[in-house]
């Protein structure tokens, strides 16, 4: 793995500046021998040492795909999927499929292909093995691979009580599972794979955010798997606790007496948070009412 900074320029008097990847805020990454689009890069940086800066020049033979690669470079520092809307075909092909890049300057080099000049510093250089592909650059296969590694990192972390680490590899095999999942059509039986093998990892994700004391985003996650699984006793379960947590006494009741009907087996832990549920309850209204007559007596004094 080679990652380096560039400039692209035009090969014009101005030399005309069309990328920069310090102005961007990231550098550029990528694998040898992994077919990148524009070939000629893994040549240029072959030929580099580390630490060293060289400009190249470039015949339009070998920069006809720089619009497309430019694209996705801008879209990733943009924070967007540098893959979105990009059909299931060659990259020759999508170029053909796109009638705008969306970068006016980017149309142009597509429509008509020209040299271009290289300026790069190479900084890092990485075996294979040292180092972790993000997600998006990650193919099918990958990415179902690396689900099942990060679930169990994430058990581990959890075994260590280190919860924001362990929700955060959960997290990570989730939007592998998600990226997958938007090129299936949902309820089909490749989406309902998928979605089986995220449901217990927002479930773990769920409970190390419990654990941290974040409640509102385990209602936010709870609420969103239970619109499409509203018999999961467990996602209520977490629901129930993050309600309870906040003070939705109401809400709290109503998902336990849910986990308690779907799973009877979850009875004896239900009867145990409702009994704290109604404890937290009537101290929390002693002390309401400590507080509202303190105020009162204060406003009399007055």
């Amino acid at each position: 793995q080679f990652t380096f900074h560039f400039q692209t320029l035009k090969d014009d008097f101005e030399r005309t500046v069309i990328d920069d990847s310090r102005e961007a805020g990231m550098p550029m990454e990528i694998i040898v021998g992994k077919m990148f689009k524009l070939e000629i890069w893994e040549t240029l940086l072959s030929s580099m040492r580390i630490g060293e800066v060289a400009e190249f020049w470039c015949d339009a033979i070998h920069t006809g795909m720089y619009a497309l690669v430019s694209r996705g470079m801008r879209r990733i520092a943009e924070g967007r999927d540098p893959l979105e809307g990009q059909k299931h075909r060659c990259g020759m092909g999508n170029m053909f499929d796109y009638h705008s890049t969306g970068y006016d300057d980017l149309d142009e080099l597509q429509r008509t292909p020209q040299p271009l000049i290289f300026i790069m510093e190479l900084f890092r250089v990485e075996d294979p093995s040292a180092y972790k592909r993000d997600t998006w650059a990650m193919s099918k296969e990958e990415k179902l691979a690396a689900v099942p590694v990060l679930h169990s990192e994430g058990n581990r972390l959890v075994l260590r009580r280190e919860f924001a680490q362990a929700a955060a590899k959960y997290q990570e095999a989730v939007i592998c599972l998600r990226n997958l999942q938007a090129k299936e059509k949902p309820w089909e039986d490749g989406w309902l794979k998928l979605e089986n093998l995220v449901t217990p990892l927002v479930l773990n994700y769920c409970q190390c955010q419990l654990e941290l004391g974040e409640y509102y985003e385990v209602l936010e996650h709870t609420t969103e798997l239970l619109q499409k699984h509203n018999d999961n006793a467990k996602a209520y379960f977490k629901r129930a606790k993050a309600h309870a947590a906040v003070w939705n006494e109401r809400e709290a009741r109503e998902d336990f007496q849910r986990v308690a009907h779907l799973d009877p087996s979850m009875a004896a832990a239900v009867k145990k948070e409702l009994k704290q549920l109604g404890e937290r309850m009537r101290k929390k209204h002693v002390e309401d009412r400590k507080r509202y007559q303190g105020l009162f007596q204060s406003s009399q004094g007055v």
